[in-house]
């Protein structure tokens, strides 16, 4: 993370009242030499106390943060706030504007990218940007994810285990605030690992908590209801937002994902039928589903099985699939002790 960031923005993170603006990413073309793409920014303080980090469009292709962060920012006034709140609803902006999950101006995936590079490519520049300037102001950090266009998610919270059992114990309080159905516990080992957001928060002792609210690239209206109340819960609990109605926190599932075998991956190309729901309850040795392959028509199909027991987390949105692609995750319950950490 070494380097002095390339990104600007004419919002004062210290002045009082509401400011909406953007920071400018610097991006040289073939039409535009000195250029810079606008990444949208607001910053809504008043006075002093804790600082709340909102993020969505982490993933272009994820729209229920997206418009949670736009409405509260739209509709917070500032005088309601004690302390801060910097809300960036479209964070991977270039993503945002193509509707992928990766950046088209370098094919970044901007989750598996910090803590980022002043120096490197666009989507390095945003990374170290978050983790240079906006983390260390931060209390407590919110990115707001869905499933994108490869998969359907079960509404979820998640955060990394804690480092200390106290850091474990606020995180754990963060999910039942938050009150999602499901709320697991992961160390990324199987996807992101400490190149997310969320780990490169939490290593600069911010409290992180990330969401799956929906996806197949479409908008699940309960899962925007899940991050527009949670996000209050959260606001009034951290006394940001001390005047905001709020309901309470529905319980939750602590779950995990108990390392690579709860997952099922496509072994050929071909057409993906799938044999369970998101939500489903399901047995190791259970069918998932099976891939067929219509340019062989008198091949059979290919049968796969769970290798695990428990519930479907999350589960391929496209029917056509590569080798590799995955096609369905399984979560298992956990007690909410220090030592249950997922790998995935």
């Amino acid at each position: 993370m070494a380097g002095e960031t390339r990104i600007w923005t004419p919002i004062d993170y210290e002045a009082d009242g509401k400011q909406s603006d953007c920071l400018r990413l610097p991006h040289s073309t073939d039409l535009s030499a000195y250029g810079w793409v606008p990444i949208p920014l607001v910053c809504i303080k008043n006075g002093t106390g804790p600082t709340a980090l909102l993020i969505a469009g982490n993933h272009g292709d994820e729209y229920e943060g997206q418009i949670a962060l736009s409405n509260l920012a739209r509709e917070t006034r500032h005088h309601k706030v004690s302390g801060r709140l910097v809300i960036l609803p479209a964070l991977n902006f270039p993503a945002v504007a193509a509707g992928r999950r990766v950046s088209p101006l370098d094919e970044g995936n901007l989750n598996r990218s910090f803590p980022g590079d002043a120096a490197g490519s666009p989507t390095q520049m945003i990374a170290h940007y978050v983790c240079a300037v906006l983390i260390p102001m931060a209390d407590i950090v919110v990115d707001l994810h869905s499933g994108g266009r490869s998969l359907d998610y079960v509404a979820s919270a998640l955060v990394r285990p804690g480092r200390t059992a106290e850091e474990h114990e606020k995180l754990l309080r963060l999910m039942r605030l938050f009150g999602a159905p499901i709320s697991f516990i992961s160390d990324g080992t199987g996807g992101g690992g400490l190149t997310t957001l969320a780990a490169a928060a939490q290593e600069q002792g911010a409290l992180a908590l990330t969401t799956e609210l929906g996806g197949g690239a479409t908008l699940s209206k309960a899962g925007l209801a899940l991050a527009e109340a949670g996000l209050k819960r959260l606001l009034k609990d951290q006394e940001i937002l001390r005047d905001v109605a709020v309901e309470p926190a529905s319980p939750t599932r602590f779950m995990t994902v108990r390392g690579h075998s709860a997952f099922v991956y496509a072994p050929s190309r071909g057409i993906f039928e799938p044999a369970a729901d998101i939500g489903a309850e399901v047995l190791g040795g259970q069918i998932a589903g099976r891939i067929h392959f219509p340019d062989l028509p008198t091949r059979e199909p290919e049968t796969l099985f769970f290798e695990t027991s428990g519930l479907v987390a999350c589960r391929r949105a496209p029917s056509l699939t590569e080798r590799g692609d995955c096609l369905f995750k399984v979560m298992a319950d956990i007690d909410v002790g220090p030592d249950q950490v997922s790998h995935a």
